[in-house]
């Protein structure tokens, strides 16, 4: 789906009162459209939680946006960098 699309989508679910958490793949779409919170991660297209036989890996991307929603002092909007841990 498209990086642009998912973000918009995003900040129209926050406006009816659910959180989310976008994972981009590509910060330009994610600094114009802003969507409330963003986790910008390095992988490439397709591979939003990185290699498809990586599970520990993507348990980690996961991890990464679950304490995004789950920060109180995370304000909207709210671009973060995915640090491999690996």
């Amino acid at each position: 789906m498209c990086n642009q699309t998912v973000s918009l989508i995003s900040a129209e679910v926050e406006r009816n009162g659910i959180c989310t958490v976008v994972i981009q793949l590509l910060r330009e779409p994610a600094v114009k459209v802003r969507p409330p919170r963003a986790l910008l991660v390095p992988f490439r297209h397709g591979y939003p939680l990185d290699a498809p036989e990586a599970p520990d890996r993507q348990h980690q991307v996961i991890e990464a946006c679950l304490q995004m929603l789950e920060s109180a002092a995370l304000t909207a909007p709210a671009l973060r960098e995915y640090k491999a841990s690996y």
